[in-house]
């Protein structure tokens, strides 16, 4: 198993259009088979703070199964208006 973690930064005012395309984000990965789990958490000290935490399978049945499925599409247009807003986006591993 592998964690992928993006940290975001976005603003008050599109707060509320972000947690709702997460939201239908996370209704996609629901149905793919290499997620595992999923979960948006909002920083309590920095309001402008999120982080999504994705559960895979592996990072090759993410990078090359779901990145490559036709799933995808779907699921990157409802993120895409927020890369931007992405100040980390990495895979990690969990240790102990």
């Amino acid at each position: 198993m592998t964690i992928e973690f993006i940290r975001y930064r976005i603003t008050a005012e599109l707060q509320p259009t972000f947690v709702e395309a997460i939201r239908k984000a996370n209704q996609l990965l629901a149905a793919v088979p290499d997620c595992l789990n999923y979960q948006l958490n909002h920083c309590e000290e920095d309001a402008e703070l999120f982080i999504w935490r994705i559960e895979w399978t592996s990072v090759e049945r993410h990078l090359n199964g779901f990145r490559k499925s036709a799933e995808f599409g779907a699921f990157f247009q409802l993120v895409k208006p927020f890369y931007s807003g992405i100040q980390e986006m990495n895979h990690y591993a969990v240790v102990g």
